[in-house]
């Protein structure tokens, strides 16, 4: 895989004590921050805030469209400044997506070691996030810049749609089927490129894995029988298919077998690799979480932050060969139906 070091800069993830989406707070730390902090009043405009954990804010505009707006930056995942820029812009962005927007502009989130980076490594970085954004069809307009110990960097990403099209993490139904638009494995893939233990091939599914837009999301919120949309990031599959479940006050029942995962994971994740940020996970939102005679390595996949993950799509039956088709025509060949969402206590089965 590449390697960017030289004698006088470290590796980009030396200076990272944890990388890509695994850098988030644990959904059971994060719950109780939250709970700590005082309401306050919700204009009737705002549709979408922080009540299901949701992808993005959504602000009513008009009688017929709502801007959306989100915010998502982290610390390098992989030693590429440019392979890095672009994986943070491509996550950023995914949670408009997610909520079946249109993505309009983008705001730089900067923080970088500006006594331990050259310029032209920053640089590097800054471009790859440009180039995601010129992907997306998309300009930077601006952003925030400031000197820190470890290299950030991500988007303040602004979307547009049209009101009846939002689709949000709660509103999946009993008898719907659950699909995914991408494998999972990159977290486990990450840590063992950390490690020196990732294969060049490996190296390279991974990133383009990240640095896929998850552009079928508007074309997704528009077709009929669509109920709910999330992409799958920093709390695993497991833990946003439960922010799903409890969303709908449903149980969402998955066929392990049918979820996809990148060759190499799987085969790493038998040998013991995981990240830190999987463990955490686990003891987050094991209570809501059944795993029927998975393993301890399927586990470390069910619980593996995603770093620009797939979008996990509930769907009635009906609709799901329009919802696969769609992903397919935008190129996500690994699209799968995985599972159900089902009466019942809110929460997941894996099995």
């Amino acid at each position: 895989m590449p390697d960017t070091s030289t004698a006088r800069e470290p590796r980009l993830t030396s200076l990272s004590h944890g990388g890509g989406c695994g850098c988030k707070i644990a959904p059971g730390v994060l719950s109780g921050l939250l709970r700590g902090t005082k309401a306050l009043p919700v204009p009737e405009e705002l549709l979408v805030g922080i009540e299901t954990s949701d992808d993005a804010a959504v602000y009513r505009i008009n009688d017929r469209q709502a801007l959306v707006a989100t915010t998502d930056f982290f610390m390098p995942i992989v030693d590429d400044p440019e392979h890095f820029g672009r994986i943070a812009a491509t996550n950023a962005i995914s949670d408009v997506y997610a909520m079946g927007a249109t993505p309009i502009f983008a705001l730089a989130v900067v923080g970088m070691p500006i006594n331990v980076l050259s310029p032209e490594t920053i640089g590097k970085i800054l471009e790859g996030g440009a180039d995601a954004c010129r992907d997306a069809g998309i300009p930077i307009a601006g952003g925030h810049t400031i000197d820190s110990v470890e290299a950030i960097y991500g988007l303040v990403a602004i979307g547009l749609m049209e009101i009846d099209a939002l689709k949000r993490n709660a509103g999946a139904e009993p008898g719907d089927v659950l699909i995914l638009g991408k494998p999972l494995g990159v977290g486990i893939m990450s840590a063992a490129l950390k490690k020196g233990t990732l294969s060049d091939e490996g190296y390279a599914e991974m990133v383009a894995t990240m640095t896929r837009l998850n552009t079928p999301g508007p074309d997704l919120a528009r077709i009929e029988g669509v109920h709910a949309m999330t992409d799958v990031t920093g709390f695993g599959l497991g833990g946003h298919a439960l922010e799903m479940a409890r969303g709908a006050n449903a149980r969402l029942e998955i066929d392990w077998a049918s979820v996809p995962v990148l060759a190499e994971a799987r085969s790493l994740a038998d040998e013991g690799i995981a990240t830190g940020a999987s463990g955490r996970n686990w003891a987050s939102y094991s209570d809501g979480v059944t795993l029927d005679t998975l393993s301890g390595p399927d586990r470390n996949l069910v619980t593996d932050p995603q770093t620009s993950g797939g979008l996990l799509v509930s769907c009635a039956p009906d609709a799901a060969e329009t919802v696969l088709a769609c992903f397919r025509a935008h190129g996500f060949d690994h699209a799968t139906t995985i599972g159900r969402v089902t009466d019942g206590p809110a929460g997941v089965t894996l099995a």
